[in-house]
């Protein structure tokens, strides 16, 4: 008989390649996978604790590539408004928070993750980022956290822009603090909030420093057609050549929501290895169409983000059905091709493509032996998902986050049964509403 920590039984899994395999079991040791085998064999091993599968389907814990766990009290303020929104609103509120706001906010994002089967993010930044470390670290997440990291521009409020210097000293105190908490789920990056808001001097000094500590760097990427002017403006060039010049483009770098990319553009961040984050929802409301067909024929596979809660949930089954219906009216009809983007590349977005913009593709993204055991279980047996003609298809078609029954992250269980383990959903809710509150009045928004 062997042992391990967790034995999943009786359950389907999705494949690496992206099919589904019946009659299985995984089992868990360490928090790595040990085993993923057929059904009968999971006799052979006797597990600490055990959850019943059901027939249910195991995958790997989704991943959000491009998240702003601040802006959790922003919930439903910023849609329906007009620009700009950055300065009407993002600016006063972001700049408004105190450390416990954050926390509260923070706590709140995990909590809506975990029930989302997101196991992973990547946070472009705020202010007092130490509480969302800390938040991590209570909730059981895992994230590459940045701080807002701005030095020039037009912000002029509270605690968003520093010194050239203090940006760098910052992000370095918070990397000495928090790399490899919780047990190695906490990362820390260095984060260019905007071109627009970072000299060249700052860029400069953060590809630096990332080289030095081996970690990486999160930015916001041809957005809007504002950055790509201040680019040419001040630079003669566009942001992804500007950033190609200052040695920033490598596997180091995220790239979100990569709206306004030329054909030239995209084949320099596939030569350097760059990692894209589309957020479908933010570009298409506020942005524009990503060109995913071009990023998918030079063999590049972004990863998706949320862009945080102000205007949506925390859902990649909600971004991933808007990136398909937005990629085939823009891309797709007007040429007839009808796997513009396949159904299979929505999950690997959803799952390797986050994984590696995270830089742990060899440690996320699949339900494979020896990666880490960040996996959710889903319910596949409702009237919306069986029977099925074609699992996968229907999987991205018509799954959603309240059919994820278990999230497990790093091995532990992090929510059973759709009931958080170790956290009081009520209480982190209620705490939130009370700093929403007190922010709304400070901020005058």
């Amino acid at each position: 008989m062997k042992a391990c920590d967790l034995l999943i039984k009786n359950c389907s899994i999705l494949t690496p390649d992206f099919q589904i395999r019946e009659n299985c079991f995984v089992a868990v040791s360490g928090g790595r996978i040990t085993q993923v085998g057929d059904g009968a064999e999971a006799e052979a091993w006797q597990a600490h604790e055990v959850i019943d599968g059901e027939g249910n389907l195991v995958m790997p814990g989704f991943v959000d590539g491009h998240t702003h766990t601040c802006q959790q009290l922003l919930r439903g303020r910023t849609a329906d408004e007009y620009p700009m929104i950055w300065t009407r609103f993002l600016v006063p509120f972001e700049s408004s928070l105190s450390p416990q706001d954050v926390r509260a906010s923070a706590r709140l994002h995990c909590i809506e993750m975990i029930k989302a089967g997101i196991t992973s993010f990547a946070d472009a930044g705020g202010v007092h980022m130490d509480q969302v470390a800390e938040a991590v670290v209570e909730t059981g997440m895992r994230a590459a956290i940045c701080p807002s990291t701005m030095d020039t521009g037009n912000v002029v409020c509270g605690e968003m822009k520093h010194s050239t210097e203090d940006c760098i000293r910052l992000t370095e105190e918070l990397h000495k603090g928090y790399q490899g908490a919780g047990e190695g789920r906490v990362d820390i990056w260095f984060g260019i909030r905007q071109l627009m808001t970072c000299s060249k001097e700052l860029i400069e000094k953060i590809v630096e420093k990332a080289e030095e500590l081996d970690t990486g760097i999160h930015m916001h990427l041809c957005e809007h057609k504002d950055e790509v002017s201040y680019c040419l403006q001040n630079y003669g060039l566009r942001p992804a050549e500007f950033m190609e010049s200052v040695g920033g483009l490598s596997p180091r770098l995220l790239t979100a929501h990569n709206v306004l990319l030329t054909e030239k553009d995209i084949t320099l961040l596939a030569k350097w290895g760059a990692h894209p984050i589309i957020c479908p929802m933010a570009n298409f409301i506020n942005h524009g169409f990503p060109k995913i067909p071009s990023f998918l024929e030079r063999g590049v596979v972004p990863g998706i983000g949320c862009d945080g809660a102000s205007h949506i949930a925390l859902d990649l089954f909600t971004q991933v059905r808007a990136l398909k219906a937005g990629t085939m009216a823009f891309w797709g009809l007007p040429v007839f091709d009808p796997v513009a983007i396949p159904n299979p590349t929505l999950l690997e977005m959803m799952t390797m493509g986050g994984a590696r913009a995270l830089r742990h593709e060899d440690d996320l993204g699949a339900v494979e032996e020896g990666r880490k055991a960040d996996l959710i279980v889903l319910d596949v047996h409702g009237p919306h998902m069986s029977p099925s003609q074609r699992p996968v298809n229907t999987l991205v078609s018509s799954g959603n986050s309240h059919d994820v029954l278990h999230t497990i992250i790093d091995g532990k269980v992090v929510m059973k049964n759709r009931q958080l383990v170790n956290l009081d959903e009520k209480e982190i809710i209620a705490k939130a509403g009370e700093h929403m509150e007190a922010v709304i009045a400070r901020s005058g928004i």
